[in-house]
């Protein structure tokens, strides 16, 4: 049986942020290269390098944290998987969810590859709804 590696990479970004860790190292995919471009492009990531051991080429991502002057740092990543590989799930561009009322992102394989939901909606194509974030 295949492995879930998105499943992955967002279950490591949602424990490093709630450790209140900054980096987190994730194995270099295709995917998991076009879905850091659009965290980094959308502000909920700092900063990401590639990195080689081997044969082996990994991401460490610098994790952004909201600084509250009250009290420590807040979380600000909350990621869902919502398409997964017991259960597609699959929308057109006209009933792409909006999370937060636009405040968030939904993140699509389509055919022209992977985009937000205001990108979708733009270029007017659905595809697989991969997950929110917000």
């Amino acid at each position: 049986m295949g492995r879930d590696t998105l499943a992955d990479i967002i279950t490591s970004i949602r424990n490093a942020d709630m450790d209140r860790k900054g980096t987190v190292r994730i194995p270099s995919t295709n995917i998991t290269e076009n879905i850091i471009k659009i965290l980094l492009r959308e502000g909920f990531i700092e900063n990401v390098r590639k990195h080689q051991e081997g044969n082996f080429f990994f991401f460490a991502l610098t994790l952004r944290h909201r600084r509250n002057r009250k009290g420590p740092c807040r979380t600000s990543l909350n990621l869902k998987r919502i398409s997964r590989p017991g259960l597609r799930i699959y929308s057109n561009y006209q009933q792409i969810p909006r999370i937060l009322g636009g405040m968030g992102i939904v993140i699509l394989s389509t055919s022209r590859g992977i985009m937000t939901d205001r990108e979708a909606r733009l270029e007017r194509i659905g595809g697989e709804i991969l997950c929110y974030i917000w």
